[in-house]
């Protein structure tokens, strides 16, 4: 794999993370959440349940409520680069 893929793929998966943790905060669009906010959001879920563990806490959700699921997963995305 040349650098430059190797590069953007660890980049995705950052991102995924960043989306996935903030998905797994207690964090809600309705808190009209600062810039900072999230990121506190994002640190927290990460250090709370790890990064498999947020993974593991979306999942989850979206066996259990895949249509709420579904809306927070759309706001995490937007709004976690």
């Amino acid at each position: 794999m040349h650098g430059s893929t190797r590069l953007a793929l660890t980049k995705q998966v950052d991102a995924d993370s960043r989306r996935e943790a903030l998905f797994a905060s207690e964090l809600q669009p309705s808190d009209s959440p600062t810039g900072d906010m999230i990121a506190m959001a994002i640190s927290s879920a990460i250090q709370r349940f790890g990064s498999r563990g947020c993974t593991e806490r979306m999942a989850q959700e979206f066996g259990d409520h895949p249509d709420v699921a579904a809306e927070r997963m759309r706001w995490a995305r937007s709004v976690a680069a």
